[in-house]
């Protein structure tokens, strides 16, 4: 089947994970699903010890490396169980002794579930929380109640479900650990700056299944004795993400992901082009005279994941918007089920006819349902 064909069948995925991947790299999926390389065997199949899977991991690493630009103090390795996993994975390695307490940002709902999993294993202090804005906006660091003797602070990098996501790399005077599931890989990020950094991959790199973990190695070796041997980073660093077996298939797509970033300009590139999707959207939705509208405020709007309502919030417009929306090969918009609405992805597979065909929809549907 050829890539024109494949792409004309296809439909614009704005799912906020899994992701919609770029054609290239599906294709290239399928063209190796049953025999890599001629080794006669697919990835799916292969020893993860194996010198062909090595070969395809030590690849991947290298290339999320280059392009994230990971300085030799820090490591890199993939975990299983993607990020809610890490919620408890950094609490059980990083809170030290004698205040056994961390510092969360919390600016949406999985900044809040990682506060929660830390309660389980230390104190958690909250530096800032705005759920009573409905985690519409992001609070001056200047503003944040941290303590000075937390062993780190944490914050989610891009909310998904509320569309904020942080600017520049917050300062507080502490080490720093990040989620970065959703905005991972869509531009440059100051990874000196962090103790420890994680994202689940199934948003901008590939398939659920995985993690992936850059951690300053001084931060290692020194897990709690109550911690599992699967989630001691040490323990997963030392031996290459292979203490068990690793979620091979997903490491391959990855590999293929960083490849692809790389050979399209890097994460610059990325960054560029990720604001020009989401500028269309966004001015879509500001241009609309209020007829669609994201709470969201301007200085911290994420452009990931776009959250909107139609017709100031009409539940019964919203419904006919999803459905109208699908005959135009648009899937997958509706909001998170805990706030409703309508959600748009765009993450690096996401092309920007997708952003543009839904634009155009939008117009259409508020020309043909006025107020």
């Amino acid at each position: 089947m050829q890539n024109g064909t494949v792409k004309d069948e296809r439909l614009f995925n704005f799912s906020a994970g899994p992701c919609m991947l770029p054609v290239e790299v599906l294709q290239e999926c399928q063209d190796h699903m049953m025999n890599w390389n001629g080794s006669g065997m697919g990835v799916m199949e292969m020893s993860h010890r194996g010198k062909e899977f090595v070969s395809i991991y030590n690849q991947t690493v290298s290339d999320l490396r280059d392009i994230l630009q990971v300085p030799d103090s820090h490591s890199l390795f993939f975990m299983q169980g993607g990020a809610t996993t890490q919620f408890a994975s950094v609490p059980l390695n990083l809170l030290k002794e004698p205040s056994n307490a961390a510092d969360y940002a919390v600016t949406g709902s999985w900044g809040d579930k990682a506060f929660k999993e830390c309660q389980k294993y230390g104190k958690a202090n909250k530096v800032c929380d705005t759920k009573s804005s409905n985690y519409t906006f992001i609070p001056p660091v200047s503003e944040w109640k941290v303590n000075p003797e937390a062993s780190y602070l944490h914050y989610c990098a891009n909310e998904t479900i509320y569309g904020v996501e942080f600017k520049s790399t917050p300062d507080v005077g502490l080490p720093l650990v990040s989620d970065m599931s959703s905005n991972f890989c869509s531009k440059p990020i100051e990874v000196s700056k962090h103790t420890l950094i994680y994202a689940g991959i199934q948003k901008n790199l590939g398939p659920a299944g995985a993690a992936v973990v850059i951690a300053d190695k001084a931060c290692l070796g020194n897990a709690k004795s109550i911690c599992p041997t699967l989630l001691d980073y040490k323990t997963m660093s030392d031996s290459e993400s292979m203490y068990n077996t690793p979620p091979c298939w997903s490491i391959y797509v990855v590999g293929l992901m960083a490849k692809y970033l790389k050979e399209k300009g890097g994460l610059a590139f990325w960054k560029e082009w990720s604001e020009k999707k989401a500028k269309i959207l966004y001015d879509a939705i500001d241009g609309s005279d209020g007829y669609f509208i994201c709470p969201t405020a301007k200085d911290c709007r994420s452009n990931m994941n776009i959250p909107f309502r139609v017709g100031r919030g009409d539940e019964a417009l919203e419904k006919k918007f999803l459905e109208e929306g699908k005959k135009h090969k648009l899937v997958t918009l509706s909001g998170h089920r805990t706030v409703g609405g309508c959600r748009a992805s765009l993450y690096n597979g996401m092309p920007i006819e997708g952003v543009e065909t839904l634009v155009s929809f939008m117009r259409e549907f508020q020309e043909a349902n006025p107020e």
